[in-house]
C-alpha cells in the first residue's frame, strides 16, 4: 500500500503545528492516496520514525517522504536522509521515495508580492523592503534569496529591497533592521518563513518596538496557506509519487 509522510520542521509554538497540519491535510485532499501521516524534525512529536512506524502499522510497503521545507539545506541533505536511513535498517522490505523541497519558484514570490498587497503601507521610493530568511550554512541560502528578492524587485517595482537572515549568514536582521531604521522612512519586513513560530514571534516584537519608538514600520504575514503554497506541494508530492508533474519554468 502506498503513503505519503509529510515531514514539518517543528516549533514549539503550539499555534505552528497546528498550522501545518491544518495546512498539510488541505493538500493531502488534493493528493490521489488515502494513507498519509504528519510529522516533524524537531521541537513537536511524533517524529520521523514514528510516522513511519504509524504507516507501516497501518499497511504501507512504500512511503512517498515529503520534506516540508522551502529551500535545500541542512534539513534535507543530512537530518531527513538519516531519519530514513534509521527506517531502512527496520523496515528493509520497505520502499522509500523522497521528495523534494519546495524550492525557488516563481509562483512562491509571488505570493511574496500579495502580502505586500495587504500591508496599509504606500509602497514608494522612501520604503525600504527587508525580505528575512531563516538563514542556513548551506551555500545555496543566500543565493536562493537573493535571487528571490531580486525576482520580487522586478514583480513588485520596489526600489529598494534588501535581504537579510535570522541565523547563520549575514547581515543578520537585527543589523538590517536597524539600519534601515536609520536609512529610510518606512520600513517593510518581508519574513520568507512557511508558517508563525518563534522566529515570526521575534521579527514581530522587533516590529512593535520599533513602532513604539516612532518608526513607520510594517510586517508582512508569512506564507502560510497561500493557493499558491498549497498547490506548490502538491505538485511536489505528485512527482515523488511519479505522477509526471512538470518542475515550474523560469525560476531555477
Amino acid at each position: 500500500m502506498e503513503a505519503v509522510l509529510y515531514v514539518s520542521h517543528g516549533s514549539r509554538k503550539k499555534e505552528a503545528k497546528d498550522e501545518a497540519i491544518h495546512f498539510l491535510t488541505r493538500v493531502h485532499k488534493e493528493i490521489d492516496v488515502d494513507l498519509y501521516h504528519i510529522c516533524f524534525l524537531e521541537l513537536a512529536d511524533p517524529d520521523v520514525l514514528e510516522g513511519i512506524r504509524k504507516l507501516v502499522e497501518k499497511g504501507a510497503d512504500k512511503i512517498a517522504v515529503i520534506p516540508v521545507l522551502l529551500l535545500s539545506a541542512g534539513h534535507y541533505f543530512k537530518d531527513i536522509p538519516n531519519e530514513i536511513e534509521k527506517a531502512k535498517a527496520i523496515y528493509p522490505d520497505l520502499s522509500i521515495t523522497y521528495g523534494q523541497t519546495l524550492g525557488v519558484q516563481e509562483r512562491i514570490t509571488d505570493v511574496l508580492v500579495d502580502r505586500l498587497k495587504e500591508l496599509p503601507a504606500e509602497l514608494d521610493d522612501t520604503t525600504n523592503v527587508l525580505l528575512v530568511g531563516r538563514g542556513s550554512r548551506h551555500p545555496d541560502t543566500k543565493k536562493s534569496i537573493e535571487f528571490i528578492a531580486r525576482v520580487l524587485k522586478e514583480k513588485s517595482g520596489i526600489q529598494h529591497i534588501q535581504t537579510c537572515y535570522l541565523a547563520a549568514l549575514s547581515p543578520r536582521f537585527t543589523d538590517a533592521f536597524d539600519e534601515s531604521l536609520r536609512k529610510f522612512a518606512k520600513t517593510i519586513v518581508v519574513p520568507y518563513l512557511w508558517f508563525t513560530g518563534l522566529l515570526y514571534d521575534s521579527l514581530e516584537s522587533s516590529v512593535q518596538k520599533a513602532r513604539g519608538e516612532g518608526h513607520h514600520v510594517d510586517l508582512a504575514s508569512y506564507l502560510n496557506d497561500h493557493p499558491n503554497m498549497v498547490q506548490s506541494l502538491v505538485d511536489r508530492v505528485n512527482q515523488a509519487l511519479n505522477k509526471g508533474v512538470e518542475k515550474e519554468e523560469g525560476v531555477k
